[in-house]
């Protein structure tokens, strides 16, 4: 067992919050607060995730930069609609994964855990797009 597989479990175990409520609104239909809580969970895992492109020392100015411009609009997020805060977190995954594949440190991850980001980052830019579509559907019936 190598040492990136809790890292691995972790990562697939924090998708089941996503998925649940992707479930639940299959079986409920849409609901403003499953897209809420969906909403609210993506913001904090995709915040831990723009975490690990955080590494004081040894990234350069660039990375740092770029860890940095990910977060940023985090507070902003709550003058916006629901819709437009989906969207920028589908696009935060998969800019967070291309990020860390460019950080020195990805080459000394196992080929598990890289496998494991991007099935990860798939299901989760998939999932956004689905709460998105819920969010149309909820906002079509008002």
């Amino acid at each position: 067992m190598h040492s990136f597989s809790n890292h691995i479990q972790l990562g697939y175990y924090g998708v089941l919050p996503f998925l649940a409520c992707i479930l639940a609104s299959l079986i409920l239909g849409s609901s403003e607060a499953l897209i809420q809580a969906f909403t609210f969970y993506s913001l904090g895992i995709s915040a831990f995730c723009a975490g690990i492109l955080w590494r004081p020392g040894q990234q350069s100015m660039t990375h740092a930069v770029m860890a940095v411009l990910l977060v940023i609009p985090f507070p902003m997020m709550a003058f916006v609609g629901p819709i437009i805060v989906l969207a920028y977190l589908a696009i935060c995954y998969p800019l967070i994964l291309v990020f860390e594949r460019g950080m020195p440190a990805w080459q000394d991850y196992h080929k598990d855990y890289h496998k494991m980001r991007f099935v990860l980052t798939s299901v989760l830019f998939v999932s956004h797009l689905f709460m998105i579509a819920q969010q149309f559907e909820l906002s079509r019936t008002l």
